[in-house]
Order: structure tokens, then C-alpha cells, then sequence
């Protein structure tokens, strides 16, 4: 299958003009895979890496929680401050910051473009 240079469209072998956009199919082919992931890392917000380390805090966070609220808080003879202790407003902060960075690499990426 032949591939147009102009458009990506997939042409039947043989073809010499692309049956989308008319363009001639006469030339080296182009790798059309590759060009729209590279696109993609250029243009998406996050990578995977990002997203991943953001889960698994999210998932240790929730892990730490369930240890410290149903085992440490049922020991007794801790501290005061063990008992008194919230856990729920490290959530949020952890959400807001993972939201400001991936807005500080989303507006570092656009300029990097220009």
C-alpha cells in the first residue's frame, strides 16, 4: 500500500496520484506513525511518566491513610497529636500541586514552540 505524502491517506499499490487530495504518490514514503507520535509528544499536556508518578502518590497517600487511621490511631499509649492528627488535608494540596506543574509544562512546551 502506498501512503500519500501530502495527506497520510493509504492508496492502493501502483497508484500515482493520491485518490483523497490528488497529490502525487511519486517519491520517497514517509513514516506517517511515527510524524503523528512525535506530534503527540509535542502537543499532549503530560507524558505518562507524569501521570504515573501522580497516581502512585495518590495511591500511597491513600495506603498511609488506612494504616495511620485503622492501626496507629488504635495503639495505645501514643502521643496526643497521633490521635488528634488529620490526614485529609494532604490530598488536596498534593492535587493542587500536581495541577499547577502540569499547567507550568503545558505553558513551558507552548513556548518552547514559538
Amino acid at each position: 500500500m502506498a501512503y500519500c505524502q501530502k495527506c497520510g491517506k493509504q492508496n492502493e499499490d501502483g497508484a500515482q496520484f493520491c485518490n483523497k487530495c490528488g497529490a502525487t504518490l511519486m517519491g520517497p514514503p514517509r513514516d506517517y506513525k511515527k510524524q503523528r507520535e512525535d506530534k503527540c509528544e509535542e502537543e499532549c499536556a503530560g507524558s505518562p511518566r507524569g501521570s504515573s508518578i501522580f497516581w502512585g502518590v495518590i495511591i500511597a497517600l491513600i495506603g498511609l491513610w488506612i494504616v495511620f487511621e485503622f492501626g496507629i490511631k488504635n495503639i495505645s499509649g501514643m502521643p496526643d497529636w497521633v490521635y488528634d492528627f488529620e490526614f485529609w488535608w494532604i490530598i488536596p494540596v498534593i492535587i493542587g500541586l500536581a495541577i499547577i506543574i502540569a499547567g507550568l509544562k503545558m505553558v513551558m512546551k507552548k513556548n518552547q514552540s514559538l
